[in-house]
């Protein structure tokens, strides 16, 4: 309680007379309502469901533009048409079009809803300039929607304004990365603005549109180059079914080239000197031109020939109508025959070399007047290419042919060589096994007695990684594990003993003798150790538990070959490969474990640290072993 109340309290038990406090409350003042008419709330209401409905039914329409885009792959003509009656539809618009914008004017592709006349007009000069259309001039300056309100009083004489009546207009730009391909026009016979929305919405339909152009292009794209792979691939199975034979290959190439070109004939010849000689045809030419080409006699045509062309720059060379070309006026026999007999107008030759010289000419013929593109010609060269392969590789077998007819007996002697070389290369690295071979003995092999440095490796923890694994899961570790030492082993030139799972004995100094062969052995532990350790660390990403041990011991050995016929190892027996076994068992993981004879020929070269003296199994006294740490700076 406060002071006031403490008073109050005494007051009333002395019999006082008490003072009520008076609370004093301010009423709230009310702002003045205003009253809302019920043709206000009509008004509103209406306003509200017309533009709901106008919502509605633009999404409507770009859900169904949408539809026909995924359902017309590969088609343009229903996406524009739908596009552009949704747009008109919605738009509350006379008619639309739709043009694509093709160097430095645009083309009329679609209209919907057009007067006939403005339709025939538009087939009839399907081009618009820009500098008849301001604008659409100045939609491609500024790459915005731009509206006209009276065409009448703007453009007057516009085809629009005169044959589709044309009153208000609005045309929004089609792009593609700020790249300007095409343009939307809608257009009213009234004098009536569109509105933002409206506007808006077409600019949706124009991207939209640009959509379906670069999905018409793409799956085109995809199409040729399944065409073209098809053909090279239809190509190349009959270069290997047609071993020696090139008649069946040049008719394949001609027959693809002119049917992805769209040309009417092929032909191909090959160059003999400074002639040529026809080498196949293809297409239904007429007899005149067929007889001169059959006749199989050399020609040399004259220099300004497509063909002497070709031969003279090493370029391709396409004439766009042989009409009207020299070689024609000169009265060339073979181009005169090829325009009045064949038909011929547009000619792409594209050269065959061979190591930069040139042995061939494939040709491809329209007999309209319609210039090859960059990529058909590209397309030829390929073939071209395919057809010099098959070439090569029937001189080639030409070639092999008569060399097995008088070798015979030396590839009996190369195969026996051969497997020789596989036996040696089993269990000696490449060099050693090529030294074998090339002295044409194999005394290094028969048993003998040499002072060698032995090491063994194997990894910590396998058995049991082996026992609870999959056996993939084994094998893919083995993998790895046999390549990362193989490598190392080659790099050192040590002579693999043997290798059983993960253990893997190396010898060094026989059969190729070696200076230092404990230091070389040491070098290659500790790059064994880091690769290894690499791989270590992945393993235990995966959840094994592994490590790798190293044993190395240096003496004498007798060594040789030990087996039966077909199969043979190479052995290192005596008391040094058990040493560097023991070593081995003895070994942590990431140690390197040394003999104190294998650390007498690298103390000068390697540091170490002593870890003790062992008691090794089949060894009588107990041996003072050392851990490899690392090798010394170079002064």
């Amino acid at each position: 309680m406060d002071a006031a109340e403490d008073d109050m309290q005494r007051r009333r038990e002395s019999g006082q007379p008490v003072k009520r406090r008076r609370t004093i409350r301010r009423k709230a003042r009310k702002a003045p309502t205003v009253p809302v008419s019920t043709t206000d709330l009509q008004q509103q209401v209406a306003a509200l469901t017309g533009e709901l409905k106008e919502a509605r039914e633009q999404q409507t329409a770009t859900v169904e533009v949408l539809r026909v885009i995924s359902s017309s792959p590969g088609e343009l003509d229903p996406v524009f048409k739908e596009m552009l009656e949704k747009a008109t539809q919605i738009c509350g618009a006379s008619f639309g079009t739709l043009l694509l914008f093709e160097g430095n004017a645009f083309r009329r592709v679609a209209a919907h809803n057009a007067p006939p006349e403005y339709v025939q007009f538009a087939d009839r000069e399907p081009f618009i300039r820009l500098d008849r259309a301001r604008s659409l001039n100045r939609l491609t300056k500024i790459k915005e929607p731009v509206q006209i309100a009276d065409m009448a009083e703007a453009e007057p004489n516009s085809p629009l304004t005169k044959l589709g009546g044309a009153r208000t207009y609005f045309a929004v730009p089609m792009l593609k990365e700020n790249e300007l391909i095409g343009a939307i026009g809608i257009y009213r016979q009234e004098v009536r603005p569109f509105t933002k929305k409206q506007i808006e919405l077409v600019e949706n339909f124009a991207a939209q549109a640009v959509i379906a152009i670069e999905n018409v292009r793409l799956l085109n794209e995809l199409r040729e180059t399944l065409e073209r792979q098809t053909a090279t691939s239809d190509v190349l199975k009959v270069i290997a079914s047609s071993t020696g034979e090139l008649h069946p290959v040049f008719s394949a190439v001609l027959a693809n080239a002119t049917r992805l070109c769209e040309a009417n004939y092929g032909a191909l010849w090959l160059r003999e000197g400074d002639a040529f000689r026809t080498a196949a045809l293809h297409g239904n030419l007429p007899m005149p031109y067929l007889d001169q080409w059959r006749s199989g006699t050399l020609f040399r045509p004259n220099p300004d020939v497509p063909m002497a062309r070709v031969a003279a720059t090493g370029q391709p060379v396409q004439v766009a109508d042989l009409s009207q070309s020299e070689a024609y006026r000169a009265g060339d026999q073979l181009v005169v025959t090829g325009v009045d007999s064949g038909g011929i107008r547009t000619i792409a030759a594209v050269p065959m070399f061979r190591d930069k010289e040139l042995i061939g000419v494939i040709s491809i013929y329209r007999t309209e007047v319609k210039p090859f593109a960059d990529k058909q010609i590209e397309l030829v060269q390929n073939f071209a290419a395919q057809a010099v392969i098959a070439i090569e590789n029937a001189r080639l077998l030409n070639d092999l042919n008569k060399l097995n007819q008088q070798l015979e007996q030396r590839v009996t002697d190369q195969v026996s060589e051969i497997e020789r070389m596989g036996k040696l290369r089993r269990f000696l690295p490449p060099q050693v096994a090529d030294l074998i071979v090339a002295s044409g003995t194999e005394k290094q092999l028969e048993s003998h007695r040499r002072e060698i440095t032995a090491l063994f490796c194997d990894l910590r923890g396998f058995t049991g990684f082996s026992e609870s694994s999959d056996p993939e899961d084994v094998m893919a570790l083995l993998r790895e594990y046999h390549a990362a030492i193989g490598g190392i082993i080659n790099k050192y030139g040590g002579t693999l003993e043997r290798y059983a799972g993960d253990g893997v004995m190396v010898v060094f100094n026989d059969p190729i003798p070696v200076d230092n062969p404990a230091l070389q052995a040491a070098r290659m532990a500790i790059d064994m150790r880091m690769a290894i350790g690499e791989l270590i660390e992945k393993w235990r990403k995966l959840g094994h538990d592994i490590g790798f041990g190293i044993g190395i011991a240096h003496g004498f050995a007798t060594l040789g070959t030990i087996g039966f016929e077909g199969r043979f190892d190479y052995a290192a027996i005596g008391t040094v490969s058990n040493v560097a076994s023991r070593l081995c068992d003895e070994a942590k993981s990431g140690q390197i474990l040394i003999s104190p004879r294998v650390l007498m020929a690298v103390e000068k070269d390697i540091t170490v640290e002593p870890v003790g003296e062992f008691a090794l199994k089949g060894i009588r006294r107990p041996l003072t072993a050392y851990n490899v740490l690392a090798t010394k700076a170079a002064d």
